[in-house]
């Protein structure tokens, strides 16, 4: 599929869940939102153990009720470890609810020693008050180690690698009710811990 192909179904993704929430019906005010999406955030560790952390494409945390945040980037990259194309992420709070979504196109990275990539790489998580929050992921043509592997769709998926991890469609809920969905992370402990596609949703 092409590039073009890509980024018009995740905008239109996108376009299909705000117009959702908005013809939902109107409920009690949230006191305090939580959204944030970022499309990666690389954690490398030094030889001398110092941490190093990049990340693309992150809008930030949204300050308050009605704020919206977006970033995007043509492309993007942390040298020797992953590049990625078509780079967006968006959330946007309402007066009662919060939706968060992050997506690249042809991410590629190598973390010890193995190379993961995909076509197509998408998180969404939302929320609405007075519900229990939701994500998803969506990964179009994984491949690690150059095995092509089947997303069964369930959260925490793991695919096992000779010094280390990648769980697909990672799915955590905070002490305070927000869902933070990461739709690949990798981790080779003492070595880097990388996630593609990270959205954050909550509403309290």
């Amino acid at each position: 599929m092409s590039h073009g192909r890509f980024s018009r179904w995740s905008v239109a993704a996108a376009v299909a869940i705000v117009a959702g929430l908005l013809a939902s019906p109107p409920r009690a005010a949230a006191q305090t939102v939580v959204g944030r999406a970022s499309v990666a955030r690389a954690t490398t560790i030094g030889l001398l153990g110092g941490a190093t952390t990049r990340v693309l494409a992150d809008t930030g945390s949204l300050a308050a009720v009605g704020d919206a945040r977006d970033a995007s980037m043509a492309t993007g990259s942390v040298p020797s470890l992953l590049t990625g194309e078509v780079l967006d992420a968006i959330t946007i709070s309402w007066a009662d609810q919060v939706v968060a979504q992050a997506s690249t196109v042809n991410p590629r990275m190598t973390i010890g020693g193995v190379g993961v990539s995909a076509d197509f790489v998408m998180s969404r998580a939302s929320a609405a008050l007075g519900k229990a929050g939701e994500g998803q992921s969506i990964i179009d043509n994984l491949s690690i180690g150059g095995v092509p592997i089947v997303v069964t769709g369930e959260p925490n998926q793991t695919i096992w690698l000779p010094l280390g991890r990648v769980i697909i469609n990672e799915q955590t809920v905070s002490g305070a009710g927000a869902t933070t969905v990461n739709a690949l992370h990798a981790i080779v402990p003492g070595v880097a811990d990388v996630i593609l596609a990270s959205a954050t949703a909550g509403v309290q």
